[in-house]
């Protein structure tokens, strides 16, 4: 038992809450510092955003519901007698569950979300709703057709605990990593000392090149990584500069 509640319950509550308090607080972060981190003006967001954020808050809430389905079964085909009478792993090999695990929902993201990207039918009645955010915001993370998130997000997820033999709380653990990257990706927000934004290629300005017109063909990889997007000569260079009146500016070479 943790946090008052079975391990079972944990992947699927704990990753969840994490979605909605971290993207608030990078919500919150946006409307309290006006221009000064935004990678977009709020005029442009306002004017170029397909989905309102009504719209928006509905899709995600029916993927979560989806999402809690599906990590349940999973937990109950897994089978949690064995599980629970097992001692608990030691943190190298938690650590090494977590790599491998992470080594194959990249590579499978990044293969389904390009197909999803080149195969036009795919894109056209599935992807396209996720694209309706121009300009993405945190809490928009995930908000995209259910086929997509089920496909492109669970069906890797409940593969690579499955293949590992995780834990239901280093799931846990994973699942919540994930979202938190994901919302940091989908923020439209910059802060120079973040982490995330500081240390990693794949970051907020990365992946907000996707969702613009020109970058649609680029920057599929998610989360942590831009291997494959390098490997395979989809990886937009690009540099973030302070944009003239407050906040920043992402620059391509097509701005060259």
């Amino acid at each position: 038992m943790a946090l008052g509640m079975s391990d079972e319950l944990l992947p699927m509550v704990v990753p969840i809450a994490v979605y909605w308090i971290t993207s608030g607080i990078y919500y919150l972060l946006g409307l309290h510092s006006g221009e000064k981190h935004r990678l977009f003006t709020e005029e442009e967001e306002d004017i170029q955003n397909l989905a309102t954020k009504r719209q928006v808050l509905v899709g995600v809430v029916v993927n979560q519901a989806i999402q809690l389905v599906v990590i349940g079964l999973v937990t109950m085909l897994q089978g949690t007698t064995a599980a629970a009478a097992a001692p608990p792993p030691t943190l190298l090999r938690q650590a090494w569950q977590m790599a491998v695990a992470y080594l194959i929902i990249d590579a499978w993201e990044y293969f389904f979300h390009r197909m999803t990207h080149e195969i036009k039918f795919l894109y056209k009645h599935v992807h396209a709703m996720h694209h309706r955010m121009i300009v993405p915001y945190s809490f928009g993370a995930q908000y995209i057709h259910p086929l997509d998130a089920f496909f492109g997000n669970m069906v890797d997820s409940a593969l690579a605990t499955t293949v590992t033999g995780m834990s239901p709380r280093t799931a846990t653990v994973l699942f919540s990593l994930m979202a938190v990257k994901s919302i940091d990706d989908h923020c439209a927000l910059w802060f120079p000392n973040n982490p995330f934004h500081r240390f990693f290629t794949n970051n907020s300005a990365y992946h907000a090149i996707h969702h613009q017109h020109y970058g649609i063909k680029y920057n599929y990889s998610g989360f942590y990584l831009a291997t494959w997007d390098k490997l395979l000569g989809t990886a937009m260079p690009f540099t973030v500069e302070e944009r003239k009146g407050g906040g920043y500016q992402i620059r391509t070479a097509k701005d060259d």
